[in-house]
């Protein structure tokens, strides 16, 4: 079978790549007949033969024994194919590499059947970087996070935070001790510079995280902000008390960004809320509803919008974005992308404080953004609330200055609600 299908496609002129599935555990099983395999499709004329870990459960020190045997054997080409369900997809990739392959077959983020294939995301700059392999341009492997996250985003499945490499945090620290050291020297707690694939360092914002590092934060709002201002402690002394209400503003940067525009004199009312309401009913036909009504003002302007949800949350989301994309359309590419409920002191039960995350984006950035309260409505709506104002700060600074006739030198701390 495997003779007559390659002698019919190199008759049509065809490359011809063998896959040959399951190959290391026939080999394991029968090696002569494994081998035989091989042959039979060199022979044939086949350009390429993939030897391919199908059920995924080899070992690396395996896989490198039997790819030596085949690549010291056969003079073809080999390539390598692997599955994650020993979780050793790349390893077991990189270690056929160092005994011959020359081609490896993966997927983007290491999306598969079962448990998944070999990881590209990391494959590749270890290839690149860690066994000097010439195997991507530069200037491409440097848009490797941003592809990442693009087919998470297109697979409509949430960004694997933990990836190595391309994951948020990837090259992310909290406590001070270690964030000095990267500071000192990159190579402390960095094992290659972040830009090298696209991604970037991350200081997470925490009480244990040391003045300089929130210093560092801070002067990137405010140049002129030195160790020794009094802002820097308000500051310190905010996250401290936030942080012991049950605030964690790793992964929702953009709310510690916010907490230090206000604590400088810099936030600014793009928007209040004079009033909301929500209702949550069972209609006629059995089925529950979210309805939630907003009443905000912009510029002395007023507007009152209506909303249904599948639930309260979706409801005063959909109708906060309703009441304030006539008065700001670039809120029309923001939608949210995850939302996440965290039941703090589980002992008060259905009294207990929840911390709500989400995360937004405009199509092209990503941000989070979280709220505290013992109400899981009015969590949701901290952070909902923050989410929209991170944007419109974004939208502002990219234009230059100011959003909608505002002043830059505004001392409003935010928006206002009451509920």
């Amino acid at each position: 079978m495997i003779k007559d299908t390659i002698y019919y496609l190199k008759s049509k002129g065809k490359e011809v790549i063998f896959d040959a599935e399951h190959f290391f555990d026939g080999y394991k099983e029968n090696e002569n007949y494994a081998m035989k395999t091989i042959e039979t499709a060199i022979e044939a004329g086949a350009d390429w033969v993939v030897l391919c870990d199908t059920n995924g459960g080899s070992l690396p020190s395996e896989i490198a024994e039997i790819v030596k045997k085949v690549t010291s054997t056969f003079n073809v080409p080999i390539g390598i194919h692997c599955h994650e369900d020993g979780g050793m997809a790349v390893a077991n990739t990189l270690v056929a590499v160092e005994n011959g392959a020359l081609q490896v077959q993966g997927t983007i983020n290491g999306y598969g059947e079962r448990c998944g294939n070999a990881n590209l995301c990391t494959i590749i700059p270890n290839l690149k970087f860690k066994m000097k392999k010439d195997c991507v341009f530069e200037d491409k492997i440097r848009e490797l996070t941003s592809l990442s996250r693009y087919i998470s985003e297109i697979a409509n499945l949430p960004h694997n935070e933990h990836l190595p490499y391309v994951g948020n945090s990837a090259f992310a620290h909290k406590g001070g001790m270690h964030i000095d050291a990267v500071y000192k020297n990159s190579k402390s707690f960095e094992h290659i510079s972040p830009e090298l694939v696209g991604n970037e360092r991350k200081i997470l914002m925490s009480e244990v995280s040391g003045k300089s590092t929130i210093l560092s934060k801070i002067q990137k709002e405010a140049p002129w902000v030195t160790k020794n201002s009094k802002e820097v402690q308000e500051i310190i002394d905010k996250l401290k008390k936030l942080e012991h209400e049950g605030y964690q503003f790793e992964g929702a940067e953009s709310s510690f960004i916010l907490l230090v525009k206000r604590a400088l004199g810099k936030g600014k009312e793009f928007f209040s809320v004079k009033d909301f309401n929500i209702i949550c009913q069972e209609k006629y036909n059995g089925e529950y509803n979210s309805l939630a009504t907003i009443k905000v003002e912009v510029d002395g302007l007023e507007k009152l919008t209506v909303a249904e949800g599948d639930g309260p949350v979706n409801a005063i989301d959909t109708a906060l974005r309703k009441a304030l994309e006539s008065f700001y359309p670039a809120l029309k590419r923001v939608r949210l992308t995850d939302y996440k409920v965290r039941v703090l002191g589980s002992n008060e039960a259905t009294a207990a404080k929840v911390r709500v995350h989400i995360e937004s984006t405009d199509g092209e950035n990503v941000w989070g953004n979280v709220g505290v309260s013992s109400n899981i409505i009015v969590a949701s709506w901290i952070a909902l609330v923050d989410s929209i104002e991170y944007f419109l700060y974004k939208e502002m600074e990219q234009q230059g200055g100011d959003n909608n006739g505002h002043d830059d030198d505004t001392e409003n701390s935010g928006c206002s609600c009451r509920a």
